[in-house]
Parts: C-alpha cells; sequence; structure tokens
C-alpha cells in the first residue's frame, strides 16, 4: 500500500511539474484582427452613438467592460465628461479616432475585448464562484485531519494524493 501511494506521488509531482513549466501564454493576440477597418476610420459621434441605443443599462455595462479593461470610469449609467474622455482614451489605445463617442462597430469591439478579457482571466484564476461559495459553506476542497504530532511525511504523501483524486 505504501508503495502504491509514494507511486502516486511521484506521478502527481511530475503531472503537475509538467503543468507549471506550460505557464499561461504569452503569444500576443490581435484584437483588431475581428474587427472591421471600418471602424478604424469612421469618426463615431453622438447620432452614431444613439443608433446603437444605449438605455442607462447599457450605459453601464459598456462603464463595466471599460474599468475591466483597465480604462477605469464611475459606473453611473451616465456618459458624462469624465466617462467621454476613458472612451476616448480606450479608443485611441485602439487605433479609434478619438471622439468620446461610440459608434455600433467600436460598441461590438468593445464588448469582445471585454469578454475576450474575462474570459481569459477566469481561465487563470483557478478558482470558480461555485468554488468561494462552497468554501463560505463550509464544503469542497481537501479537507487534512491530523492525528497526533505533526503529520510529517504520510501527511505530505496523503495530501498529494488527496490534491490527486479531488477528495471532498
Amino acid at each position: 500500500m505504501r508503495v502504491l501511494i509514494l507511486a502516486l506521488s511521484v506521478l502527481g509531482i511530475l503531472v503537475s511539474a509538467d503543468a507549471a513549466k506550460a505557464g499561461p501564454s504569452t503569444t500576443d493576440r490581435d484584437l483588431s484582427a475581428s474587427v472591421d477597418p471600418v471602424a478604424f476610420t469612421d469618426e463615431a459621434t453622438q447620432k452614431t452613438e444613439d443608433q446603437i441605443g444605449l438605455n442607462k443599462g447599457k450605459r453601464r455595462d459598456v462603464q463595466r467592460w471599460l474599468t475591466g479593461l483597465g480604462f477605469d470610469t464611475k459606473v453611473n449609467g451616465k456618459f458624462d465628461e469624465s466617462t467621454r474622455a476613458v472612451i476616448a482614451r480606450w479608443q485611441g489605445a485602439r487605433g479609434y479616432p478619438k471622439t468620446g463617442f461610440l459608434n455600433a462597430l467600436q460598441h461590438d469591439a468593445l464588448l469582445a475585448e471585454s469578454v475576450s478579457a474575462a474570459n481569459a482571466s477566469s481561465g487563470s484564476g483557478g478558482k470558480s464562484d461555485d468554488d468561494h461559495l462552497a468554501r463560505r459553506h463550509g464544503e469542497g476542497g481537501a479537507h487534512h485531519h491530523r492525528s497526533g504530532g505533526g503529520g510529517g511525511p504520510g501527511g505530505l504523501i496523503g495530501g498529494v494524493v488527496g490534491g490527486l483524486f479531488g477528495r471532498r
């Protein structure tokens, strides 16, 4: 039995070492590749933004997307001067004419970029909302119980094996 546990521990270490070497992707992504080239030349105006039909909730979404991409703005559903300045900064950083207003193509590009960024960050975080809720309610995760003083190598091996099999 001890040999089996030791073999599984070594296997677990080897498997996790390969995953650790892989690391996050460092490949540059061209987010503009899927965006219509017209979006880079068409100037957005109050009229083009009105055509999108942004109500207060959708304006809040735009503000959240911008903040999620590192362009911090107050999420209040109002496109005031500070929000217009943030939109213009986002446009400038993406190669769009800096007007502070959105057109439909820019709005779609902003949505796509924010979804892409959200997926990338949730994939690298390692913990889902379900994991956090389970922890709050005392469920999930590996539970390590010690008997006597300290655990020693048996506790380490048991923890590795328990981690491998997702003991719950």
